[in-house]
């Protein structure tokens, strides 16, 4: 197993995905875990994670020093490769320039075991504000940039290693080089760690932790609560119940798509209530703006509806979600900044009528869930659907939510999925149509038009956490656009998002 130490960074579980790709076992847990619990854990090496303070001021997240001591193999990234420098003696200063994106690395060492394989000059994401301006006595600087001179250092003799770029995230180009000769060259990992074997100890949890209680599965019919539900009908059987609600707020037809899924007449075996709350939930939005308290109003109203169906179910103990580690580290893990509420994380209400709430994929990231899914043996066209936020179209409409906002994206999101499936397009992580608050003018017919502007996004990314925007095809976009202007009420304009994440995020909201 490795552990990694988390000092409040955006993309704490990111390094998690990264080992466990190589297959082995990780966990994230707070920088202030004790000596004497991670001597009790035994990791065969520890990660330190970016955060956004600096190590000098007095209310910095630390460690003790004896981390170092204790005879494991650590790496320090961004923030824990200051803080490594800053408590064995070196020195941390504010940088002269600041260094943010894609950066030229040049490595000063060829026989480092960290960058074995890794070319002289390579590219990494650097993101920092500080830097190491002296390595600490007895580390060797093995990299560096024209304004860093310490890209990265390493004191081999006590298994100690640290960079200053994030190995983890796809932009630095080889990464996975690095994080996998940390794992194996430097830490002796075995690499017997796989998916089917986190299915199987999940189903025996699931069926220890809920005994002959009842439990209630928040069923979305998205690729998290589909993996979670089949789950928790191996583990629980007839003890549980999927209760899908229809917030007026999803695709167009998606409802019934579903429905034909976990329905009774679907190939699963599950008691499946629909409930029909369109109304309700646009009763709730009404006048609403602000995105965060969108995502709460959602939120909070999905968990009335799961109440109000589990006591005329009868007496139901938990509550599962499809969570999943990018919603909880979004909505605020630790120390780390709250870039968005979940629904069904940040945007959870602070009383909630269940014994529990049970989120048997918290710790996974989408393409993990993807992988459990096919273990479970679920279909295809259902374990590679593209993510759905549980907010729906809440939140790919700018501004306030109305019954005719909704249809206009629905409309128009259809007919994009409709063109980049005729297109054939591969390798797209996420891609819809979204509402812009933004109206102008138009001409159609000879006549004056005032309406609004769809925005079309397209992302490639395999883990949620960082995204690039995807080059479509000019002609799938004029087609795309052509059709949304003719077709769909309310429209005179259509506009394409060419933002990664970071800076922005996936969804609009």
């Amino acid at each position: 197993m490795i552990l990694v130490l988390d000092f409040g960074g955006q993309y704490n579980q990111l390094i998690a995905r990264r080992v466990r790709e190589n297959h082995v076992y990780c966990e994230v847990h707070p920088h202030t875990m004790s000596l004497d619990r991670i001597r009790e854990m035994a990791p065969k090496g520890i990660i330190l994670t970016g955060g956004p303070n600096s190590v000098y001021q007095a209310d910095s997240a630390s460690c003790s020093p004896e981390l170092f001591r204790l005879g494991i193999p650590v790496l320090g990234i961004c923030y824990g490769s200051q803080l490594m420098a800053y408590l064995l003696g070196g020195r941390v200063e504010t940088a002269p320039t600041s260094e943010y994106g894609k950066t030229e690395v040049t490595l000063r060492s060829g026989r480092s075991k960290l960058f074995a394989g890794v070319d002289t000059k390579t590219i990494c994401w650097m993101s920092h504000t500080d830097y190491i301006a002296a390595a600490p006595d007895g580390f060797q600087i093995t990299a560096d940039t024209p304004v860093c001179p310490v890209a990265a250092m390493e004191n081999e003799a006590e298994n100690l290693y640290a960079v200053q770029f994030h190995p983890e995230v796809m932009h630095t180009v080889q990464g996975k080089v690095m994080l996998k000769n940390f794992v194996y060259a430097i830490c002796g990992c075995a690499g017997d760690w796989k998916m089917d074997s986190f299915v199987r100890r999940t189903i025996c949890e699931l069926r220890e932790k809920i005994g002959n209680g009842r439990a209630l599965c928040a069923l979305s019919g998205g690729v998290d609560s589909s993996v979670a539900a089949v789950l928790l009908s191996k583990a629980i059987g007839s003890q549980l119940t999927c209760v899908f609600v229809d917030h007026g707020l999803l695709r167009k037809d998606e409802g019934d798509q579903v429905e034909a899924v976990f329905g009774p007449n679907g190939p699963y075996d599950v008691h499946f209530v629909r409930v029909n709350a369109k109304d309700r939930f646009y009763q709730k939005l009404a006048g609403v703006t602000d995105p965060e308290q969108k995502r709460k109003i959602i939120g909070e109203e999905f968990i009335r509806v799961f109440e109000e169906e589990a006591k005329k179910i009868g007496a139901v103990d938990y509550l599962v979600q499809g969570t999943i580690y990018p919603d909880v580290i979004e909505s605020g893990l630790g120390k780390s900044a709250v870039i968005k509420s979940h629904h069904n994380v940040g945007g959870l209400p602070d009383y909630v009528d269940f014994k529990e709430i049970v989120e048997p994929l918290r710790l996974l990231f989408k393409d993990e869930v993807r992988t459990a899914g096919r273990e479970l043996g679920i279909p295809d066209y259902l374990v590679n659907r593209q993510p759905f936020p549980g907010p729906g179209l809440g939140i790919r409409i700018i501004g306030e939510v109305t019954e005719e906002k909704v249809r206009i994206v629905q409309e128009a999101d259809a007919i994009y999925r409709e063109e980049v499936a005729k297109a054939g397009v591969e390798g797209l992580g996420q891609y819809f149509a979204a509402l812009t608050n933004m109206r102008s003018v138009g001409v159609m017919g000879d006549g004056r038009t005032y309406d609004y502007a769809i925005a079309l996004r397209a992302v490639m990314t395999s883990d949620f956490m960082t995204a690039e925007s995807a080059q479509l095809p000019w002609e799938v976009l004029q087609k795309t656009t052509s059709r949304i202007v003719n077709e769909v009420r309310g429209v005179n304009r259509v506009l394409y998002d060419c933002t990664g994440k970071p800076p922005a995020t996936i969804e609009f909201e």
